[in-house]
C-alpha cells in the first residue's frame, strides 16, 4: 500500500549564468562610479581636495 505524496517545495538555487561580464556596464564606467558630483562648485572642489590631501602633499 503506498500512497503518492507530491514533492515539497524546494527554495530554488539561481541557476548559474555564463554571460560575458565585460558586456555589462559597471559603475566605474560612469563619472558617478569615480565620484564625481554633478554640480560644479569649484570652491567646493577646492576645499575637499585641501582636506582629502595626503600627509606627504605638504
Amino acid at each position: 500500500m503506498s500512497t503518492a505524496r507530491e514533492p515539497e517545495p524546494r527554495d530554488l538555487k539561481p541557476a548559474l549564468v555564463f554571460d560575458d561580464p565585460l558586456d555589462q556596464q559597471s559603475s566605474d564606467d560612469t563619472d558617478r562610479g569615480w565620484g564625481e558630483r554633478p554640480d560644479g562648485d569649484s570652491a567646493a572642489d577646492l576645499k575637499r581636495f585641501l582636506d582629502e590631501k595626503p600627509p606627504h602633499h605638504l
